[in-house]
């Protein structure tokens, strides 16, 4: 049951590599009460509870059946995310799910439909489009300092993650791959800025049909490769405006991350998106170089967004990062993924309404309920 004063009471369902970001802030928010973790395996929580002084641990159901957890995370794999969503709002919880929101339209539906049923909410990663460095970008744009947005480049090239994650699998799996995986960070941002796309197109490629891991307990096996691993693509927005889009793992070298979004009277280039922090450049038409401009907002990490949502529960008002605007999301990227894969081209039938932008002295370490 929603309380209507003091920290709101979170549990967390999946102890992977993720949930230590997670951990970091989360035990830091005095608005929040981390209260437990759970894991399909336990052992699993039991080290990320030990690790940072979490009292309640075990399965899953640990955290389904507290009466005092409100929100719960969802950190598992992304083929596990619908069932475990599910089953944290059938439990009568609200749910801050990690990108993406599920892996198809008809579960995304499905979803969506059970929290309007059940007056509960549904977040979605990614959270660091709150963070100063996107949200200062997104500021200078919705104040007209590049005149009317017109178009954006954004490209997210790398090795791909093989080599430090300990078990990459799922990253090559159906549901993930660059676009899925990365592309949420990317996506979010220019829908934040832009509104809306209506349509995609796209081509996709595989460099190779496995690869090898090359860290950790399992180093030197290999694994099968399920999606392309390379995914270019076009989007056009219901304002009128387009972007050009690039997910890769076929990379050699890592290549640094592209965010620019260009108007009428100049261009802004936005920080790394999967991070929260980061400058700003800015530059007027006909400039040679850019202005850095220093980033002002929010300063956190993974758990910013779970905070957000749950200020929000409390002030019985809209949070931001709404699962209606994960599931947009999602339909674009399987658009551009059915794009790759198919003719070339896919309308996007979803929408959204943009969000306010964050206040900028939002500060995620004060005491507010």
């Amino acid at each position: 049951m929603t309380r209507s004063t003091g920290p709101v009471g979170v549990g967390i369902i999946g102890a992977g590599v993720i949930s230590g970001q997670y951990l970091d802030q989360l035990t830091t928010y005095p608005d929040i009460e981390l209260r437990a973790i759970g894991d399909l395996r336990p052992e699993a929580a039991a080290a990320r509870a030990e690790e940072y002084g979490i009292a309640v641990h075990g399965p899953a159901e640990v955290v389904l059946e507290d009466p005092e957890i409100e929100i719960v995370v969802n950190l598992t794999i992304p083929a596990a995310h619908y069932e475990v969503s599910l089953s944290i709002l059938e439990a009568g919880k609200h749910v801050w799910t990690e990108k993406p929101l599920v892996t198809t339209r008809e579960d995304a539906r499905a979803l969506l439909a059970a929290a309007r049923e059940k007056g509960l909410r549904v977040g979605g990663a990614p959270d660091t489009v709150l963070g100063a460095g996107v949200q200062t970008g997104l500021r200078a744009l919705r104040n007209g300092e590049i005149g009317e947005p017109r178009s954006a480049l954004a490209q997210f090239r790398s090795p791909g993650p093989e080599s430090w994650h300990p078990n990459p699998d799922f990253l090559f799996q159906i549901g993930a791959g660059p676009l899925f995986d990365m592309g949420p960070y990317y996506l979010t941002s220019l829908v934040l800025a832009f509104g809306p796309v209506v349509s995609v197109s796209a081509v996709g490629s595989q460099s190779v049909p496995a690869r090898t891991i090359g860290s950790g307990p399992r180093a030197g096996e290999t694994f099968e490769v399920e999606v392309p691993t390379r995914v270019q693509g076009l989007l056009r927005f219901a304002s009128g405006a387009v972007a050009a889009v690039e997910f890769s793992f076929d990379d050699a070298t890592g290549q640094p991350h592209v965010l620019e979004l260009a108007g009428s009277a100049g261009s802004l280039s936005l920080p790394d998106p999967n991070g929260f922090v980061g400058e700003t450049g800015m530059a007027e038409r006909g400039d040679e170089d850019w202005t850095e401009r220093e980033a002002v907002g929010a300063v956190g990490g993974r758990g910013l967004g779970t905070l957000e949502m749950a200020r929000a529960l409390r002030a019985d008002r809209p949070h931001r990062l709404t699962g209606d605007l994960a599931g947009h999301v999602l339909d674009i990227m399987i658009g551009l993924d059915e794009a790759s894969r198919g003719d070339g081209s896919a309308a996007i039938d979803s929408s959204v309404e943009v969000p306010e932008l964050l206040p900028a002295d939002f500060d995620p370490l004060a005491v507010t309920l």
